[in-house]
């Protein structure tokens, strides 16, 4: 079976048309092997953010809510196992999914993919009594090409616009992948779409404010697509002219500085999800250059943090203003999100201690008085030629450590570790993993990890996915 592109080029259909017939046509066996490969490394990833997600800050209120609040047993509450409404557990899954910042990217788009599809995916498979996984896989695929696409094609970054994407984006996406799993109809799936953009949001200010609802925007969308396709099966019409529309989505949130040619050309046949990067550090991928250089020097160089005077560190303006800024707060950060949107406090973290863990986003380490001092001594700038190059971008990162005695050593990383030109090592993504799991809410047992890997190996032979819901829950 191939998925038939000359329908998906229409420039006089709204991209929501669009958009519905690629996730609906869209099958394993039309699909290259590389990005089904991509959708389970996504998957893997993403799940294991989420179990150690599950003991982060504000996601064991969340979870408290969604119990009292109670309903049908539709869906599960990862790691916990509490069975709740299908959206309620979207929405706790996809917020623990995201809350350590330790989910993927795509360094091109500034935007986390997984987090929003993945959950939505699975809350509906599980609504539905069970999906065979050709049809889950079906699910992610289209819900990560979705946002990576809107993400590519937009043309104004997060700093201008105000919107922080991995949300904003993920509204659509969440639907796509839940809409994908549950069979709709290309015309239900335009209404959920159009049912979608009345919800869509996901500010920037959660950030600037170091807000515990920054790890719940993708949560959110995650929730609101869960109710959106369930709408649209009931027969509820949304907007149709959802993006393009003359108060769409495209002129109302991004000013209509969006590339169209990169939204729809090719769809269905260049998959832009193999763009996706996979972090190595838990925080900010703005950060990952910075901590890279400062490790390198700090090894290569033999520096010893208490005889360094000033480390400068040039970035774009738009990791400036995210990670950098206002300054004073960036170097004592006094919260766990503002520490993990700080170049200052990430750089000091890995100067002290040689590495950067989910063990350095916690209230105590924030306070340590050794990576603090060493903090303060951090200074970004905006580096005109980085800007000029990269502006869209993840941002290099052109690093000068400055030692007491007079003497400096410089180096420039541009593409951060995990990129798909420089990826992790399988023993670098296996300790990631085996991180993740021992900070896990509940005990999954020792060979949970190994077991969830070998389930979203072969997901596509699996009969009901529920089985890789099991994997990562509470037995009890």
């Amino acid at each position: 079976m191939t998925i038939d592109t000359s329908r998906l080029s229409d420039a006089s259909e709204d991209f929501a048309t669009i958009l519905a017939r690629f996730a609906c046509s869209l099958h394993i066996e039309a699909m290259p092997a590389d990005a089904i490969e991509e959708a389970k490394n996504n998957v893997f990833d993403t799940l294991s953010c989420a179990v150690a997600g599950s003991t982060a800050k504000g996601i064991g209120e969340l979870r408290e809510i969604a119990v009292e609040w109670g309903g049908a047993p539709q869906a599960t509450i990862l790691v916990s196992g509490e069975k709740v409404p299908a959206h309620h557990a979207a929405w706790v899954n996809g917020a623990m999914a995201h809350a350590r910042d330790y989910d993927d990217t795509h360094d091109s788009a500034v935007l986390h993919a997984g987090v929003s599809v993945v959950p939505a995916a699975l809350a509906a498979a599980e609504w539905r009594f069970g999906s065979k996984g050709t049809d889950f896989l079906a699910g992610v695929v289209a819900g990560l090409e979705t946002i990576c696409r809107l993400g590519v094609a937009t043309k104004i970054g997060i700093v201008d616009s105000g919107y922080m994407y991995t949300s904003l984006f993920g509204y659509f996406a969440a639907t796509v992948a839940a809409g994908r799993v549950l069979g709709l109809s290309e015309a239900e799936m335009v209404n959920a779409l159009g049912i979608v953009y009345s919800q869509v949001a996901g500010n920037h200010q959660v950030t600037r404010d170091g807000a515990l609802t920054k790890r719940m925007q993708p949560g959110f969308a995650a929730k609101a697509a869960l109710v959106s396709v369930q709408l649209a099966m009931r027969g509820i019409r949304g907007t149709q002219n959802t993006f393009e529309g003359l108060d769409g989505f495209f002129r109302v949130y991004l000013q209509n500085k969006v590339d169209l040619g990169a939204l729809r050309d090719g769809l269905g046949e260049r998959f832009e999800m193999r763009g996706l990067s996979y972090k190595p550090y838990p925080c900010c991928r703005f950060n990952h250059t910075s901590i890279e250089a400062v490790l390198s020097l700090a090894e290569s160089k033999q520096i010893h943090p208490s005889l360094v005077e000033r480390i400068r560190v040039g970035v774009t303006r738009q990791a400036f203003e995210a990670v950098c800024t206002p300054v004073d707060v960036r170097k004592a950060p006094k919260t766990l999100v503002h520490a993990q949107f700080s170049i200052p406090y990430t750089v000091a973290v890995a100067l002290v201690d040689g590495c950067v863990g989910l063990t350095h986003f916690t209230d105590a380490a924030i306070r340590r008085e050794d990576i603090l001092q060493i903090a303060k001594r951090v200074e970004p700038y905006i580096d005109e030629q980085i800007e000029r190059d990269w502006s869209r971008s993840v941002s290099p990162s052109n690093l000068q450590i400055e030692m007491m005695d007079g003497t400096s050593f410089a180096t420039r990383i541009d593409l951060p570790l995990g990129h798909p030109d420089r990826p992790m090592s399988a023993a670098d993504s296996d300790w990631k993993a085996r991180d993740c799991f021992y900070h896990a809410a509940m005990p999954l047992g020792s060979d949970s990890s190994t077991l969830l890997r070998s389930l979203v190996k072969d997901v596509e032979t699996l009969e009901d996915v529920r089985a890789i819901v099991k994997a990562i829950t509470f037995a009890g």
